[in-house]
């Protein structure tokens, strides 16, 4: 587990320590959209045979990501999904997975998960919503919600923002934290379900990049399928993600095909990218969250 220390300055501050009061320390989470699989069966396991050998291009992605939670798409193994977690991010993850067959979400965190479940989606029968109350350190609660839009009708994803912004603002306490994605397989920046999820609840902007510059997602980079959106009181607590030395104000689009130096994301290799059947990028969002007595706290997130 690791929790940033920062220095505190002010009135404010000195006030309460001289009160007695006990102040946690911010904690920095990386939050991960990650629909990865490859192969012919959509799955995190290589079409090899070697079922005993679960990594396949999409772990070692997230591997280099070091990720503390994960919103997770297509959530399929040829292991058990405990024994794939262990080998991916290790033993002390928790995990939720939806139930039933098809292309199930979920979402993988450091932090515990104290309660799950997953909300009808209104547009698609072979997977709903999955979600998570995540328990922080500092005594703060993450919400995180995987979900995986209709790609192919825009009407269907239009349904689907309306269903989630409802069960938001339903089932969500306001003083609780939101961290919502994964694929939403959205072809432009405009389309509507943005714009309901954007005047509901989520901050759609700024999107992360590449070190090009490049923010689209899906493996001919030119169109925006993947998102980490955070409600406005996560948003004011996010930092750049710092890999090694290089920085990314608004987030990372990790293609391991184009990202330098690579040496600083491993076991992740140049071709995990262009894998068969990869079709699309992890997205890297960092935040640096503090108690519910603190304000966000500005810098930037420790390199992994």
């Amino acid at each position: 587990m690791r929790i940033v220390v920062r220095f505190w300055a002010g009135l404010g501050i000195l006030g309460a320590a001289c009160a007695g009061l006990v102040m946690a320390e911010p904690v920095a989470v990386r939050v991960v959209a990650a629909n990865l699989t490859s192969g012919t069966h959509q799955s995190y396991s290589p079409d090899n045979g070697n079922h005993s050998n679960p990594e396949g291009a999409g772990a070692r992605i997230l591997k280099g990501l070091n990720p503390d939670i994960v919103l997770i798409q297509e959530f399929n193994t040829s292991v058990s999904v405990r024994q794939w977690v262990n080998a991916t991010f290790g033993r002390e993850f928790f995990f939720f997975r939806e139930e039933g067959e098809g292309i199930p979400n979920g979402i993988v965190s450091r932090f515990p998960i104290v309660e799950s479940g997953e909300w009808s989606d209104p547009a698609l029968d072979n997977r709903d919503f999955a979600w998570a109350r995540i328990a922080l350190p500092n005594g703060r609660i993450l919400w995180a919600i995987s979900v995986h839009f209709y790609s192919r009708k825009e009407s269907g994803r239009i349904a689907e923002a309306r269903e989630i912004a409802a069960r938001v603002a339903e089932q969500i306490p306001a003083e609780d934290l939101v961290v919502f994605g994964g694929d939403l397989n959205t072809r432009t920046v405009n389309e509507e379900c943005l714009a309901i999820l954007g005047a509901k609840t989520f901050v759609t902007s700024p999107r992360p990049q590449d070190a090009a510059g490049n923010d689209n997602t899906n493996a001919n980079r030119n169109k925006p399928y993947d998102w980490v959106l955070a409600d406005a009181d996560l948003d004011a607590t996010k930092v750049p993600v710092r890999i090694g030395t290089a920085e990314f104000p608004g987030g990372l689009v990790l293609d391991t095909r184009i990202f330098t130096p690579l040496a600083d994301t491993p076991p992740a290799q140049k071709g995990d990218s262009a894998a068969p059947q990869m079709q699309h990028m992890a997205v890297a969002r960092d935040f640096l969250i503090p108690d519910a007595e603190q304000t966000p706290v500005g810098g930037a997130s420790p390199a992994r």
